[in-house]
C-alpha cells in the first residue's frame, strides 16, 4: 500500500472514529445531564421493598408507578413516623393541663419513742408507743387551674402537629415528581436503545454494500473499513444505552418499593401535549395558595412564635388545686374517712435568667422561620416562572425536533442513493447517519425535557398528584 494511500486511509478513519467518538462522548454526557436536572433528594430514593419477586416482567404504568411510590416510598415512610412524633410531643404538652389523678394504698407498722421527740414523764403515757399499724388507701387529684405557659406551649405542639402533616403532604407532591422523573427516563432510556438498535440495523446494511461494491471492484477498502468503524462505534453506543436503561429501571424499583430483582417495563404515557393556558400571576396564586410547604413554613413560625409567648408567660403565677380522699386506720375494718384540698398559687420571683435565656432562644428561632417563609417564598416565584420557560421551550423543541428527524432521514436516503449509484463514497453516508442519529437524539431529550418540565412547574403549583393522577385516570 502506497504511503499516500495509508495517510489517506488514517485520515478517514480518523474523522469517521472521532465522529462516532465525539457523538458517543455528547450522548452520555446529555444522560448524564438528563439525570443531573432532576435531582433524586437521598430521603426519596429508596422504599420499602414489598411482596416478592416473579419470573415474569411486569408492565408498569405510570399511574402505577406512582401509587406504589405512594405507598411505599421510605420519605412517606419516615414522614408518616414524623407526624406520629408531633402528635406524640402534643399529648406531652396537653398532659401539663390535664388533671393528674392517681391513687396509693398503704399499710404501715411503726414503734415510737416520745422520748426521742422530747415527749417523757407523762402519768400513764409509756414512753415507747408500739408497735402498731396504720392502713391508708387514698385517690390524689392534681388539677392545673392556671398555667398560661403550658397553654401556650400545647398551643406551639398544635401547630407542629399542623406542620407535620403539611409536610407529609408535600413529600406526597415530591414522590409524584420523583417517580414521574424516573418514570420518564427510563422510557427516554428505551427510546434510545430502540433508536441505537435501527442505527446498528442500517449500518450493518451500509457495510453489506460497501462489501459487495468493493467485491465487485467499484468501491475502494476504505469505505468497508469506515463501515465498519461506524457499525462497532454504533454498537458500542447501543450497548451504553443498555446498560443505563437497566440501571435507570432499577432506580425507579428501588423507588416505588417493588422487591429486589423484580423485572420490569415502563410504555410511553403520552405526556407530550402542550399544559391548558394560564396566566403567570394565576399559576403564582396558586402556587402559594397549594404548596404545602409554604403552609407548613407559616405553621412552623405561628409554633416558634407561641413557644416564644410561652416563655414570656413565664414569669406570670400559677395556681394550682391538689387533693386527696381516703380512708385511714389501724386496720382495715377500723378506718375513718379523711380528705384534704388546697389551692396553690405559685409566683415566680428571681428564676435566676431562666426566662430571659429561653425568649431569648425562642426570639431567634422565630426570626430564622421568618427568614425561611421569606426564601421559600422567593423560591416558589423562581420555581414557577423557570417552570413556564422550560416547558414553553421545551415543547416548542419537541416541534423542531420532529421535523428535524424527517429532514436527516431524507439526507440519509439521498446519501445511500448517490453511494449506490457511485456519485459520491460511503463517507457522506457515515455523515447522514449521524446527522439521523443526532436528530433521534435531540427528539428523545426534548421530549425528555418537556414532560420533566411540565411536571416541575405543576409541582411548583403544588398540583403533580392531583394534576398527573387526574390526567393519568383520563388516559
Amino acid at each position: 500500500m502506497s504511503t499516500k494511500l495509508s495517510a489517506m486511509l488514517s485520515a478517514h478513519l480518523a474523522q469517521a472514529g472521532l465522529l462516532s467518538l465525539l457523538f458517543t462522548g455528547q450522548a452520555a454526557a446529555q444522560v448524564q445531564l438528563e439525570s443531573g436536572s432532576l435531582p433524586i433528594p437521598q430521603n426519596l430514593s429508596g422504599s420499602v421493598p414489598t411482596g416478592e419477586a416473579t419470573s415474569d416482567t411486569l408492565a408498569l404504568s405510570l399511574k402505577d408507578a406512582i401509587e406504589r411510590g405512594l405507598k411505599y416510598n421510605i420519605g412517606l415512610v419516615v414522614s408518616g413516623e414524623d407526624s406520629r412524633t408531633a402528635r406524640a410531643e402534643r399529648m406531652r404538652a396537653l398532659r401539663d393541663l390535664l388533671p393528674n389523678v392517681y391513687s396509693k394504698v398503704s399499710a404501715t407498722g411503726q414503734q415510737v419513742d416520745l422520748a426521742a421527740f422530747g415527749f417523757s414523764g407523762f402519768p400513764g403515757i409509756p414512753n415507747v408507743i408500739g408497735p402498731f399499724s396504720v392502713y391508708d388507701a387514698r385517690a390524689y387529684l392534681t388539677q392545673p387551674v392556671l398555667d398560661l405557659s403550658s397553654r401556650r406551649t400545647l398551643r406551639a405542639r398544635e401547630q407542629d402537629v399542623k406542620a407535620s402533616e403539611l409536610t407529609s403532604s408535600d413529600i406526597r407532591e415530591q414522590v409524584v415528581l420523583v417517580v414521574t422523573g424516573l418514570y420518564l427516563q427510563a422510557i427516554a432510556g428505551s427510546s434510545r436503545i430502540e433508536s441505537a438498535g435501527a442505527q446498528v440495523s442500517t449500518a450493518e446494511a451500509l457495510l453489506k454494500n460497501a462489501q459487495d461494491r468493493k467485491d465487485a471492484g467499484t468501491s475502494p477498502a476504505i469505505d468497508v473499513l469506515r463501515a465498519q468503524v461506524q457499525l462497532q462505534s454504533l454498537q458500542q453506543r447501543q450497548i451504553y444505552y443498555e446498560g443505563e436503561s437497566q440501571k435507570q429501571l432499577l432506580s425507579l424499583a428501588r423507588a416505588i418499593g417493588l422487591p429486589a430483582g423484580q423485572k420490569i417495563k415502563v410504555n410511553d404515557p403520552g405526556l407530550t401535549e402542550p399544559l391548558p393556558p394560564a396566566t403567570l400571576e394565576d399559576m403564582l396564586k396558586t402556587a402559594y395558595a397549594n404548596r404545602r410547604d409554604y403552609h407548613a413554613a407559616q405553621a412552623s413560625l405561628r409554633a416558634a412564635e407561641l413557644d416564644k409567648s410561652s416563655a414570656h408567660a413565664e414569669k406570670y403565677p400559677t395556681a394550682d388545686i391538689n387533693a386527696n380522699y381516703g380512708a385511714i386506720g389501724i386496720t382495715p375494718n377500723n378506718s375513718h374517712g379523711t380528705f384534704t384540698v388546697a389551692g396553690e398559687i405559685t409566683i415566680p420571683i428571681f428564676p435566676g435568667g431562666r426566662v430571659e435565656a429561653d425568649e431569648l432562644a425562642a426570639d431567634a428561632t422565630v426570626k430564622k422561620r421568618r427568614a425561611a417563609i421569606a426564601d421559600l417564598r422567593g423560591r416558589i416565584d423562581n420555581e414557577v416562572r423557570t417552570g413556564v420557560i422550560d416547558t414553553q421551550n421545551a415543547y416548542r423543541q419537541v416541534e423542531v425536533a420532529r421535523s428535524s428527524i424527517g429532514l436527516a432521514r431524507q439526507q440519509l436516503v439521498q446519501s445511500q442513493d448517490r453511494f449506490r449509484a457511485g456519485v459520491t463514497n460511503n463517507l457522506e453516508v457515515v455523515q447522514a447517519q449521524e446527522a439521523v442519529a443526532t436528530a433521534e437524539e435531540n427528539l428523545i431529550s426534548s421530549l425528555f425535557a418537556f414532560n420533566i418540565s411540565r411536571a416541575q412547574l405543576v409541582r411548583a403549583e403544588g398540583l403533580a398528584e392531583q394534576y398527573l393522577m387526574t390526567y393519568l385516570k383520563g388516559k
